[in-house]
Order: C-alpha cells, then structure tokens, then sequence
C-alpha cells in the first residue's frame, strides 16, 4: 500500500542522495525544461495559431480560436494523466521528457503547414498531446527529487520558467509575423526538442524503487481516486478557477489589443503583444521567486495563494475601467505579479498533499488536468461572453469573478498552512 507524500520523511527522499552541485543542476534544468515548454505554450497560443486561425476566415476569429483551442485542450486532458500513469508504470521520467520533445517538433512542423480549420486543429491536438507528455514527466521530477524542504525553491524554479517562456516565446514566435508563421513553429520546435536532449543528457536518472504491479485499468480508474483526497481536491480546484479565469482573458488578449483596446496611432497590435509580454513576465518572474522563498521562510502557502487570486481579479477589472494602452500596461504588471506568486506557491502546496508518493506522475497529471481543463471550457465560454454578453468587458468582467473564487478554495485544505 502507497504511503501519502505528506508522511514521507525528507531523508527517504532520493533528492536527499544527491550532492550540492547535483541538486543545483537539476534545479538549472527543470528551468530551462519549464521555460522551453511555456515558450511553445506560449509562442504559438498567443501569437501564432490566433494569427494563423484569423488568416484562414478573419470574420469568425473569436468563435474559430475558440474551437481550436478547446477542442485540442481535450487532448491536453487525457494525454497528461495517461503519460504521468505510464512513466510511474516504467519508473522513469526522462525517456518520456526526450519522446515528448523530440515528437512535438514534429508535431509543430506539421502543424505550421496546415491550411484550413479542421486541419489546424488536428495539428494543435497533436502539439497538446505530444507537450502534454513532455510536461506530465518533467512535473514528475519535483516530488520524485526534491526533499521536501526544498519545495518552494525548487517550486520557484519550476515557475520560473513560465515568464521566461512568455518572454522568449512570444518575441520569437512575433520575431516570424506575418510573412513566416511556419517558420516560427519550426523555431519554437527546435527548442523544445534540443533543450530535451539536454535535459536528459545532464540530469541522469535512476531508476526508480519498484512497487507492486497494478493493473492498467485500475490505474486508470485510480485518477478518480486521487480526487478523494480531500487537500488534493480542494487544490485542483483552486488550479482549475485560476487558470479559468486567467486563460479566459490571455487567449484572447491578441483580439482583444486589435478590437477593443484604443492603441498609440504608431503601435500594431502584434507589436503590443511584444510589450505586454515582456513585461508581464518580469512581473511574474519576480513575484515566482519571491512569493516561492517566502513561503518557504513563513511555512505558509495558502494566504499566498488566496491574496494572489484576488489581486489578479482586480487586475483584470483594470482594463475594463480604462480600455486604452496604460489600462493594458498595469493590468499587465499587476496579473503578472499575482499569478507568478499563485504557480509558485500553489506548486509547493500541491506537492505537499499528493494522495500517493508511489504515484506522483499520475497525482500530478491529475492536478495538470486543472491546467489543461480551462483550456477546454474557457475558449468556448469566452467566446460565447463576448459573443453574448457584452463583449470584451464582460470578459474581464467574468474573469475577475472566477478567480475570486478559486481564492476561496484554500480555505479548507488543513494538512497545509
């Protein structure tokens, strides 16, 4: 029978083995593997695949991405779990990190050479899944390596990666606009998949302790299990509303700068996007290290986490009281401090009540259903809001609602403080 994570003492951790140089090198790469990861997110959600969806039919761009986006994040669900279940089962990680990479050039490369909608969207689907499978193993490494001490740093590194990927994939994928799209899935390919090899050539693994053999399909209905757990639950909640809300605005936020935002007569909206995210992303770089470190030094994650959600509700109302470039630029700074504070902190809580130690990579890809679950609901609801319900303001509007109340899943959680 699986011990919960919760009760494994640090020095039973394998992380505990290796030595300070070690340690520091695997915190390195899990950076550099996370940032790599959010460049394509980020490269070809923001940027790319909603250009490439207006170039295909302009006049229904809202409701197309929507579709795109929602339909492929179906894939991002079931492909994130399954991968988790089938590296615990194999008891390794990195063979799934360099698969994953390696297949979602691929993937990319396919995908840039698509012409109509229906095809657009088995591409995406197939960059989801093959990223899904690259993300379920490497968000794998932190419960398996890291004692547990050690969290929040490790945690803040982990997060790190995500305003890195903002930044250095949107001004990538904004580097190949408009003449060169497949060019910059191309790009974006490379990275993923030289920065797996890397990964894998510079943090050797073990292979992990062997436990009992159970059945695939237990497994498989062990995901519902994991919920049960009354900690883990809440958590996914709390993941899930926030990613709703944030992802409700950020997947639109090209449309929004070209429809709704009053933009200086010099600036496009592509080259908007080159501002936004730059610096929303040193926001929430900052706001990643330091909320991760001070939790760690307090011993305390959920006041973190709840404040940061209601500070990125209020972010979001800003551009509905001043729809204009300054609105734009503080909802940028404020979003991007409170939700880098929310993944760091938020990451270093979930790995304090996985269900399972035994089972971390499938706790895990349940938890990054709560990632890859807004993906499906927020495109459509997003769309069907600014199609039906006021436009882009009940959008922000809608947004700043469900991220409140994801603050208020915190509250019962009790094995964290």
């Amino acid at each position: 029978m699986s011990r919960p994570a919760t009760q494994i003492p640090a020095q039973d951790a394998p992380s505990d083995r290796l030595g300070g140089g070690v340690l520091a090198r695997l915190l390195v790469m899990l950076a550099v593997g996370n940032t790599a990861m959010y460049m394509v997110y980020m490269g070809v959600g923001q940027v790319l695949l909603p250009l490439q969806v207006e170039l295909l039919d302009p006049a229904d761009k809202v409701a197309n991405l929507g579709l795109v986006s929602g339909v492929s994040a179906v894939f991002a669900t079931l492909f994130n779990p399954l991968a988790g279940l089938l590296s615990d089962r194999s008891r390794r990680r990195n063979p799934w990190i360099l698969g994953g990479g390696l297949a979602a050039l691929g993937a990319l490369a396919l995908l840039g050479a698509m012409r109509t909608l229906l095809l657009v969207t088995i591409g995406w689907c197939l960059v989801q899944a093959m990223m899904n499978v690259y993300q379920a193993a490497i968000t794998a490494v932190v419960p398996d390596r890291i004692p547990v001490e050690r969290r929040g740093l490790a945690s803040a590194m982990v997060g790190v990666g995500t305003p890195l990927g903002v930044i250095a994939g949107v001004t990538l994928a904004a580097s190949f606009v408009p003449d060169a799209i497949r060019t910059g899935y191309l790009a974006l390919g490379a990275v993923i998949a030289v920065v797996a090899v890397l990964f894998t050539a510079l943090v050797r693994e073990q292979r992990l302790p062997a436990v009992e053999a159970v059945p695939l399909v237990r497994q498989l209905a062990a995901f519902g299990t994991a919920l049960k757990a009354g900690d883990f639950r809440w958590a996914f909640i709390g993941r899930f509303l926030m990613m709703l809300g944030y992802f409700m605005v950020t997947l639109f936020q090209l449309y929004i700068l070209q429809d709704h935002i009053s933009l200086p007569a010099d600036l496009e909206p592509a080259e908007a996007m080159t501002i936004l995210s730059p610096l929303n992303a040193v926001c929430m770089l900052l706001a990643t290290v330091v909320g991760g470190l001070l939790s760690d030094r307090i011993g305390r994650r959920k006041p973190f986490i709840a404040v940061s959600c209601v500070l990125t509700a209020l972010g979001m109302m800003i551009p509905l009281v001043s729809p204009s470039w300054t609105g734009m630029l503080v909802f940028a700074v404020v979003t991007g401090l409170s939700f880098g504070c929310f993944m760091a902190v938020d990451t270093a809580l979930v790995t304090l009540v996985l269900p399972s130690a035994d089972d971390a990579a499938r706790d895990m890809g349940v938890l990054n259903i709560a990632n890859a679950g807004p993906q499906i609901i927020g495109p459509f609801l997003a769309s069907l809001v600014v199609a039906s319900l006021g436009g882009y303001d009940a959008l922000f509007a809608a947004g700043a609602l469900v991220t409140v109340v994801g603050a208020l899943s915190v509250v019962p959680i009790r094995g964290v403080r």
